[in-house]
């Protein structure tokens, strides 16, 4: 990736010949052994950060005039504080251990920066200018730092550095994320963790994909989808966009332990009870941590009622959990005479719940109320929950 941003981006490409210590890292540009000057005029070497806007992958362009800097405030030859730079303090860590954003530069002339050479260069006389002249230094130390973190994704993840998040998504990195049934809501559930730097994402469903399933799952309808499983089905929408899928077309019963090793969580999207029961023992007896979802949607007369659900069983209390009788684990003989009404909106709302419950227990949201167990009634749309003292 370092070559082909530089051979198709001619000011990254400068910067390179001018002699800049660069790397890419998270998706900002890095400029390494930046000099500069602390309040007691000693040298200090920090690094400059740059915001990028990928425009596809191998062309990149500045998003704005503001700098991030790993190091203290550069001072002057007198050594005061250099002013007119804005900006303020702020974290941010990269994913090198040694890259910590300690502030934020704002220094914008008159008519902005046409580059990202002119803004790295305006910003190093700026900073780096009394360093350079009291002690005969200067940046251009021509190295490359060409390691980057592995990522995921086929394009880069432009929208967490954008976010200044990074640090939050690294959180998934080692991730074995398993989704058991691909209907409606497990299919929103494998869109939403597409787009998460999980490592690797199992999705398991033998049924076929029909008319009515693209009625209530995301993406765009091929007409040569039709009739297929929909485990390639889904396979081939999402393979072009991150590795680490691995979708296929077979049910998990209690006998699936080996489908199943390594995986860190699961998400359990079924609609018979005699499946989750033997989703449920699996998953306990191998210490793997997961969320059962479901949804009860019926129309009498007028209009749809019912409620979602979400239910979160740890590795410690998921037998209590289970005692409680809150996800249904045996089929009821009345169910083929029953309307199993799928409404889209509701399958991407259940799949939300899921979703942020599964980034609040890894620690990306915020979680005050600890809910394990949530139900969202569809008719004044209330949310309510059990917490974890169960």
């Amino acid at each position: 990736m370092f070559h082909q941003l530089v051979s198709h981006n001619e000011d990254i490409g400068r910067l390179v010949e001018r002699g800049y210590a660069l790397a890419f890292d998270s998706n900002y540009l890095v400029i390494r052994d930046i000099p500069y000057l602390d309040k007691d005029k000693n040298l200090k070497t920090g690094a400059f950060v740059s915001k990028l806007i990928f425009i596809d992958q191998t062309h990149v362009q500045l998003e704005d005039h503001q700098m991030f800097f790993c190091g203290s405030h550069p001072c002057e030859l007198d050594g005061s504080i250099i002013g007119n730079l804005g900006g303020g303090l702020t974290t941010l860590q990269l994913a090198a251990a040694d890259l910590v954003v300690e502030r934020s530069f704002s220094n914008k002339p008159k008519n902005g920066f046409a580059n990202l050479f002119d803004k790295v260069e305006s910003y190093l006389a700026i900073i780096s200018g009394p360093a350079m002249q009291l002690y005969d230094v200067n940046p251009f130390t021509y190295r490359v730092v060409e390691k980057m973190q592995d990522s995921v994704f086929t394009y880069s993840d432009t929208l967490t550095s954008r976010a200044e998040i990074g640090d939050l998504a690294m959180k998934f990195n080692e991730e074995v994320i398993a989704i058991i049934g691909l209907g409606g809501t497990g299919s929103y559930i494998l869109d939403f963790l597409v787009k998460t730097p999980v490592r690797e994402i199992r999705g398991f469903d033998l049924d076929w994909f029909h008319v009515h399933n693209a009625f209530r799952s995301p993406g765009k309808l091929e007409a040569e989808e039709l009739a297929k499983r929909k485990a390639e089905v889904y396979q081939k929408r999402y393979e072009g966009f991150r590795s680490g899928i691995h979708i296929q077309a077979k049910f998990i019963n209690a006998e699936s332990a080996e489908d199943l090793a390594g995986v860190t969580f699961a998400f359990v999207c079924v609609d018979k009870g005699s499946s989750r029961a033997g989703i449920f023992e699996l998953l306990i007896n191998l210490n793997i941590p997961f969320i059962d979802v479901g949804m009860g949607l019926n129309r009498d007369s007028g209009p749809i009622n019912g409620m979602i659900r979400a239910t979160f069983y740890d590795r410690e209390k998921a037998k209590d959990v289970l005692a409680k009788q809150l996800a249904p684990v045996i089929d009821t003989p009345d169910d083929v005479y029953q309307n199993n009404i799928q409404i889209s909106e509701l399958n991407a709302l259940n799949a939300c719940l899921a979703v942020i419950k599964y980034k609040q227990l890894r620690g990306f949201y915020v979680d005050d109320n600890v809910f394990y167990h949530m139900l969202l009634s569809l008719n004044d749309f209330h949310l309510a929950g059990d917490c974890n003292e169960v």
